[in-house]
């Protein structure tokens, strides 16, 4: 046996598979199918594939707002090989690929997995750059936790463990969508740092631009005034509320609908973005493919974003 039974095999908008020319296909997307640091309910390792399949429901791929299709521009890379039961052995597995990728100056886009892929990916692109990234996080939780139920690292820990290894800039971390329950030092921790924090009772009836507009301009701001670092968007499903995706492991009422989260990806699409990842959708937990049809529409809105400013660019 070679390949486990939960790895992916159709492509992203049926995009080809395997490494492409970078000069034609500049962005990838690879499947990170891990969700051995998850707390509640399993099934995130069968994300990837879920995903993939819900985006061929976008047929050619042209996004109405940006008006070009990320489709002729992305290559997909498959489910990247990685061990299945050791959390440290599958971080130590996947940073190199993903640093090798990174060295093809590819723009990558990753489907988890749990949100403890994060960690890693977040350290080879450090490593790649040569300096903190600046992140936008959205989820329910604030993932600031010093340990994960007693385990010194997990799904939960790891933006306290990439503030602690100085993998990212904290006044240019910015979260959006946080309500869990949490005692104040990890709920509040990110602004603690300097970082910006907007909880999903923030932006409560708060849905198109006009209405969003002081966040996004504030996020521009924050971000200028940082020196403009590199850009990661790291998209926990969760950060939707249930009735938008009900798939996920540790779902919370009350969260983002899906035209405020698509909202804020289309806005700052011009900012200076090297990655995504989208994480912690469960398909076995997922009501008519709800969350896996809204995942594929958010990284899809990304790609779609990015396509449109490098066919801008001279």
């Amino acid at each position: 046996m070679t390949d486990f039974a939960f790895l992916s095999a159709h492509s992203f908008l049926k995009v080809p598979m395997g490494p492409q020319d970078r000069g034609a296909r500049p962005f990838g997307l690879a499947g990170i199918a891990w969700d051995g640091s998850v707390t509640n309910r399993p099934g995130a390792r069968m994300a990837p594939r879920a995903i993939r399949e819900a985006s061929h429901m976008l047929c050619d791929g042209t996004h109405p707002l940006f008006d070009v299709s990320p489709a002729d521009l992305l290559c997909d890379l498959g489910d990247l090989p990685l061990p299945n039961t050791s959390l440290e052995r599958m971080r130590a597995a996947l940073v190199p690929q993903v640093s090798a990728l990174l060295a093809q100056q590819r723009h990558m886009v990753w489907l988890g997995g749990d949100h403890s892929v994060t960690l890693p990916l977040l350290r080879a692109y450090r490593a790649h750059f040569g300096q903190p990234l600046g992140v936008l996080h959205f989820d329910a939780h604030c993932d600031t936790w010093e340990d994960h139920f007693g385990e010194p690292s997990g799904h939960g820990t790891w933006v306290y463990e990439a503030i602690q290894e100085g993998l990212v800039l904290p006044q240019a971390f910015a979260q959006i969508g946080i309500r869990s329950p949490g005692q104040r030092e990890a709920r509040e921790h990110v602004r603690d740092q300097g970082g910006l924090i907007w909880t999903a009772r923030d932006l409560r009836g708060l849905e198109n631009a006009v209405q969003l507009d002081t966040v996004i301009q504030t996020l521009r701001l924050r971000w200028a005034s940082c020196g403009n670092p590199p850009l990661y968007l790291s998209f926990d499903i969760d950060a939707l509320d249930p009735a938008f995706a009900p798939g996920t492991g540790t779902p919370e009422p009350g969260g983002l609908t899906t035209n405020q989260a698509l909202t804020l990806i289309e806005e700052l699409a011009g900012e200076r973005w090297v990655g995504m990842d989208c994480v912690e959708v469960s398909p076995p937990y997922d009501h008519a493919e709800l969350s896996s049809h809204a995942a594929a529409s958010i990284v899809w809105t990304y790609l779609s974003g990015q396509a449109a400013r490098h066919c801008v660019q001279p």
